[in-house]
């Protein structure tokens, strides 16, 4: 059977979604969008623009902003305004903020909407919080990773290792566990799994072992 033309796959930060989700992508020929980077792109703009977080202005910037999601050589990027921002998004600065920006209603109405029209055009794995529950309900496959907050901590902190960035593993566990409080329980699209998700726990697995097993239900289709 042929692979579902759109694969949503959704988790806390730091399960493995963008990881996983680009070899996925890689392994079916498809395009593959972490929905979390355009939020990440919002919040740059904002403070790129001074704009105070949570306010009116805020929402006026999240409905205006026109976010494109291009393939190259360096693979996928970000552009704002036709503004390669990619590089941008990992800073401290936003890494502080985005859990602020990806609250706001009108912020993730309007990136919804946008995501939506990127999904329509087809042949995608689409990773995010709330892809299965909001963005594409009917998604004929939806993927939930797990992990514990310890070993996304782990992941986090080498990550940040790997980018030249100072942080100690204590502090990427406690933001950890903040920011999983915030995605948890925020009013608008709060994380949780859709009722028809398959939930894969990546803890103590490899990360070809985690492809194979989502290659394997989409196969199913």
């Amino acid at each position: 059977m042929a692979a579902p033309e759109v694969i949503a796959m959704d988790g806390p930060v730091a399960a493995g979604k963008t990881a996983v989700g680009k070899l996925v992508a890689q392994r079916l020929g498809y395009r593959f969008l972490d929905t979390g980077s355009m939020y990440r792109a919002v919040t740059w703009l904002a403070l790129e623009e001074a704009v105070p977080l949570e306010t009116p202005a805020l929402a006026a910037l999240a409905r205006r902003v026109r976010i494109r999601v291009v393939e190259s050589p360096r693979g996928t990027r970000i552009l704002v305004a036709e503004r390669d921002v990619t590089d941008q998004l990992r800073t401290r600065k936003v890494e502080d903020a985005v859990s602020i920006v990806s609250q706001v209603k009108e912020v993730r109405e309007a990136m919804v909407r946008q995501q939506q029209e990127i999904a329509r055009e087809g042949r995608i794995v689409m990773a995010g919080r709330d892809i299965g529950t909001v963005v594409l309900p009917d998604a004929k496959l939806k993927v939930y990773l797990i992990a514990s907050v310890e070993e996304r901590a782990r992941r986090r902190y080498e990550e940040f290792r790997a980018l030249g960035r100072q942080a100690s593993y204590d502090d990427v566990l406690a933001n950890l566990r903040e920011r999983d409080k915030l995605d948890s329980q925020r009013a608008h699209s709060p994380l949780r799994p859709a009722e028809d998700a398959r939930t894969i726990d990546t803890d103590g697995k490899g990360l070809e072992q985690v492809v194979a097993e989502i290659l394997a239900l989409a196969e199913r289709g």
